[in-house]
């Protein structure tokens, strides 16, 4: 049989590949962005993944989340999710936690030795939480800004969330963390790109979310693609 992962091997060599195979990836949170990562991350080689999503599919996800599909609305985005990546490396290890986790839950889950955490949540109170844990723990950690809103991935950056601006959802990240005295040491993928008025809609009723912004099929691929970059190079680059 093929080696699947011949192609990588080739380009990052042999004993990167067997970090990328020996690594544990904690993602929480597959939507748009978080599906994308999940997706390069397994393709790349990553070993173990926890898996955070409590979420169904719905007919709006069907214009960025690469797991919604006519055929699977209504059922799990963590449970599409699992069984996409084992089509992709049946050797896979996953722990899947389908849940919409409150904040007081990310302390126990955060216990374990990840070598990454990727942050792909879009609520605020649960997105700090796990940031704040992660730093807690000494756990390297990507964190996906606001892709809503946005049209130009020229514009993407990878910062340290010290350096991240002219992003509202940044701002506000930022503004949350300092009151837990945590100022830098978390990466982040955002983009300056002003949001328009016209692509916010406040919505009322949603247990999880005051307003929805409108979002292009590219764009939160894209921060996901840029996460699981951060994720790979990393990795490979350590020591």
């Amino acid at each position: 049989m093929e080696n699947w992962l011949s192609r990588t091997e080739l380009l990052i060599g042999k004993e990167n590949l067997i970090k990328l195979t020996g690594s544990h990836v904690l993602i929480a949170g597959l939507g748009g962005v978080g599906g994308y990562a999940a997706e390069q991350l397994c393709r790349a080689g990553i070993g173990e993944f926890t898996l955070i999503e409590g979420d169904m599919i719905s007919a709006s996800n069907r214009n960025r989340q690469i797991i919604a599909l006519t055929s699977n609305e209504g059922k799990p985005k963590v449970q599409q999710m699992a069984q996409r990546l084992l089509d992709i490396n049946p050797g896979v290890k996953l722990n899947i936690i389908g849940e919409y986790l409150k904040e007081d839950r990310f302390a126990a889950i955060l216990d374990r030795p990840f070598t990454y955490v990727v942050d792909a949540i879009d609520t605020l109170t649960p997105k700090v939480a796990l940031l704040k844990e992660s730093v807690k723990r000494g756990h390297s950690v990507v964190s996906s800004m606001g892709s809503g809103g946005k049209l130009h991935p020229e514009n993407v950056e990878i910062k340290d969330i010290s350096e991240s601006h002219h992003c509202k959802f940044a701002y506000i990240v930022r503004k949350y963390l300092h009151r837990q005295g945590i100022f830098s040491g978390i990466t982040v993928v955002y983009s300056p790109e002003p949001v328009s008025r016209k692509a916010i809609l406040e919505v009322t009723g949603e247990e999880n979310k005051r307003s929805v912004v409108g979002t292009i099929s590219y764009m939160p691929p894209v921060f996901g693609c840029f996460c699981a970059s951060v994720v790979i190079r990393n990795i490979i680059n350590k020591g």
